[in-house]
């Protein structure tokens, strides 16, 4: 056997079986094949969801582990954010006006399960391991810093203008806001990639990615297309089984920003897995460089995104936060910028976020 074809066997059946079956699924609801709406097709679609899912960051880490850090976790980020942005503007363009503010619950909440539940289980995972973790200000700091100017300018500043009434911005506020969104995640990204890349590398622990045998051109360039195969099904099956959670919600009689709480919780599972695994091998700066990234993808790349679709559409665009959730962001930032700045955490920065995270979790479903 060649070394290309030994490398090539190394992916996993599930890694290809899982994205054919989820896209074969998916063309066979569409072209009425199968009915969309039984529950002898949701129920397959939704396992199939989570283990493309789960496929896709595969994928993702293959290709990562051949172009190393931080380029592998900002691949996730992409990824992960991709999936998320594709199926916010998908079912902004299907449901109008009753999906206003989806992007902007499911950006909050994107945030908030990063910086208080991911981040928070990484550091008390990895603190209760290692008793102390260590990570780099010099890379966490700034990407805080990006993430706080973002979420003020995307979540709380819609809020207080007079261009528009309500919680809205104006189409050249929305431009606007969605043109410095972009360019200033561009900004992060030559940083963290070009012009100070040291910064936002693990400063060391058990590393067994180091001295794993990177795949070749050809195993990266097949997890590549697979990958994209796999966001091709995660986001259409997710999709098709938005109106099936809606309707659930409906009748658990939660708010409608609990949506977007479960579309974030989807999309983030696989990420989240990954950076407690990195956690608690002591490498607690690929675990912020996957939840922080992952957080200013969602911002700088979906906000774009939806504002995009908003105007060429001319669909609705709700943004801004109301007060409770202002003042959980407001805490959630001042927070991160805190446990960031000193370099090091115990299990008490880790319990402080997933305090905070329960408390979201507890107003988003009784407000």
């Amino acid at each position: 056997m060649s070394e290309h074809t030994a490398h090539a066997a190394r992916l996993p059946v599930s890694s290809w079986l899982l994205p054919l079956a989820a896209c074969a699924l998916l063309a066979a609801t569409l072209t009425g094949l199968l009915p969309g709406g039984s529950a002898l097709v949701l129920v397959p679609a939704a396992l199939l969801l989570i283990g493309t899912v789960f496929a896709a960051v595969h994928h993702a880490e293959v290709i990562a582990l051949k172009v190393g850090e931080p380029f592998g976790t900002l691949i996730l980020a992409l990824a992960v954010t991709l999936i998320e942005g594709s199926l916010i503007v998908s079912l902004m363009l299907s449901a109008g006006e009753n999906a206003a503010a989806l992007a902007r619950d499911t950006v909050f909440a994107t945030v908030m399960i990063v910086c208080n539940g991911v981040l928070g289980l990484c550091l008390l995972a990895g603190s209760l391991r290692h008793h102390v973790v260590s990570f780099r200000p010099e890379g966490t700091t700034p990407a805080v810093a990006v993430l706080a100017t973002l979420a003020t300018l995307t979540l709380v500043l819609p809020q207080f203008t007079l261009a528009s009434s309500g919680p809205t911005y104006s189409e050249s506020q929305l431009a606007f806001a969605g043109v410095v969104s972009l360019l200033l995640y561009a900004v992060y990204v030559f940083v963290q990639t070009v012009r100070h890349r040291d910064y936002f590398l693990p400063e060391g622990g058990d590393d067994a990615d180091a001295h794993a045998l990177p795949p070749t051109a050809r195993t990266a360039s097949l997890s590549f297309g697979l990958l994209l195969l796999a966001l091709v099904g995660v986001v259409g099956l997710a999709k098709m089984l938005a109106p099936s959670i809606e309707r659930a919600i409906d009748a658990a009689g939660m708010p409608d920003a609990v949506v977007g709480i479960a579309i974030a919780l989807m999309v983030l599972l696989p990420e989240t897995l990954s950076a407690l695994r990195a956690a608690r091998r002591g490498r607690l700066q690929t675990s912020m460089n996957l939840g922080l990234g992952s957080a200013l993808a969602t911002i700088g790349l979906t906000i774009p995104a939806v504002v995009i679709a908003s105007i060429a559409a001319g669909l609705p665009l709700v943004l801004g936060l109301p007060p409770t959730e202002m003042v959980l962001l407001a805490l959630t930032l001042l927070l991160t910028a805190m446990t960031v700045a000193a370099g090091r955490a115990t299990v008490l920065q880790g319990a402080v976020h997933l305090v905070v995270f329960a408390v979201y979790l507890f107003l988003a479903m009784v407000p």
